[in-house]
């Protein structure tokens, strides 16, 4: 059973929700969201991405970071930037990006259903990230972002949606990528949480640190709380859950910066490479691959007998390339291979190699939803960065405080 919880969300004034909505955290760096914030007092990077405030070159783990994230949240608080719902809501979210609508419900869920597994993953986390976040949390004393779950499409939550979106909008507005948000409150609150009692387990798809931050967190404050019960609001965090219908996977792409003389003669010896390949690949089992001005067509060996992991496309490239004829091991920490979320294009790709930043350049076929949950039923866990979600929710919409 997943337990979905109303909250009292901190929001915008519709007519200044434009404004204040921004990327979440995680998709831009320090300089993409200085500028994205520029000339704007009231953009939510100020509370997400607070180093925006301080000198360039602060150190994004100094206290005085986590003061000002802290600072800027209580200033939006009080001076009526945000403003906080008299009863707790829930609410559904609607994205919709090229014609594509995605709508999820967007509410509080439990820590408890993270720490026992409900909430499944399929990624690790880094302790170094769990660590920034726990603290931003712990210093603003909220929720600022919500994580993106899925779930096994539903009838029930279905029909509750769709009855929903027939009214107007709390907000409606389109961001600067042309993805159009909407938002609104739902009126069967106890219905839609009834209806979650029924749904045996929510799945991570973006905001595994979140995730973990959050129930660190909630330990923590437990911790410092003799009179903890398990109601207070510190255990639980906000979540947008989109049915698994609804949900658009990119691939993940990756660039290696340096590769040894004559690569791709062994790529040709070891594989079958097609050249004058195509720069996106067609289907499962395969990728495209951008080196010296061209593209070349590759099909990925397969372990016999597979499990849910070792079929993913990202697996095979470790296990067949990455690992034993680049000597990266462990891609989450080398330095010779970056990525390249599926939203930048296979140009970006090209340019990476044309400029010079990279040698290699290697377009992925995008990992399936179904492959997803398979391997978190299973309780196995993906190679990193194997998804990228879009389009991505923004941040500061709907904050959850404690």
């Amino acid at each position: 059973m997943a337990v979905l919880k109303p909250f009292k969300a901190w929001h915008p004034e519709p007519k200044n929700v434009e404004q204040i909505a921004c990327v979440p955290y995680d998709v831009v760096n320090v300089k993409e969201a200085r500028s994205l914030a520029e000339g704007n007092p009231q953009s939510f990077l100020h509370v997400v991405r607070p180093e925006i405030d301080l000198p360039e070159g602060t150190d994004p783990h100094d206290d005085e970071v986590y003061d000002k994230g802290a600072e800027n949240l209580h200033k939006f608080l009080t001076n009526g930037t945000l403003q906080q719902e008299d009863e707790p809501q829930i609410y559904v979210y609607q994205l919709i990006r090229n014609g594509r609508p995605q709508t999820g419900i967007f509410a509080c869920v439990s820590v408890e259903d993270y720490d026992n597994e409900v909430i499944l993953k399929h990624e690790l986390t880094r302790p170094a990230k769990e660590d920034d976040r726990t603290r931003h949390i712990l210093t603003q004393q909220a929720h600022a972002e919500p994580v993106m779950l899925t779930y096994k499409d539903d009838e029930e939550t279905e029909n509750l949606i769709s009855q929903t979106t027939q009214k107007k909008p709390l907000f409606e507005f389109k961001a600067s990528d042309n993805v159009i948000h909407k938002l609104w409150r739902a009126d069967k609150t106890k219905a839609f949480v009834e209806a979650f009692e029924s749904i045996s387990n929510l799945y991570i798809a973006d905001g595994h640190h979140r995730c973990k931050s959050a129930s660190r967190a909630a330990e923590q404050k437990k911790r410092n709380n003799p009179d903890h019960t398990g109601d207070e609001e510190y255990n639980f965090f906000p979540a947008v859950i989109f049915p698994m219908s609804n949900m658009n996977i990119l691939p993940y792409n990756r660039v290696v910066h340096r590769i040894p003389d004559n690569f791709l003669s062994t790529l040709q010896e070891e594989f079958n490479l097609t050249p004058n390949g195509y720069a996106k690949p067609s289907e499962k089992g395969t990728i495209s691959i951008y080196i010296d001005g061209s593209w070349y067509g590759m099909e990925l060996p397969l372990d016999q007998n597979p499990n849910s992991v070792q079929k993913l496309d990202v697996h095979r490239l470790q296990e067949f390339v990455l690992s034993p004829l680049l000597d990266i091991s462990d891609p989450r920490r080398d330095e010779n291979i970056s990525f390249v979320g599926g939203i930048r294009g296979t140009k970006e790709l090209e340019n990476l190699v044309d400029n010079g930043t990279a040698d290699l350049a290697i377009s992925m076929f995008a990992t399936s939803i179904e492959e997803l949950v398979q391997v978190s039923d299973e309780g196995r866990l993906m190679p990193p960065k194997s998804t990228w979600f879009e389009p991505k929710l923004r941040s500061g919409l709907l904050v959850h405080t404690f």
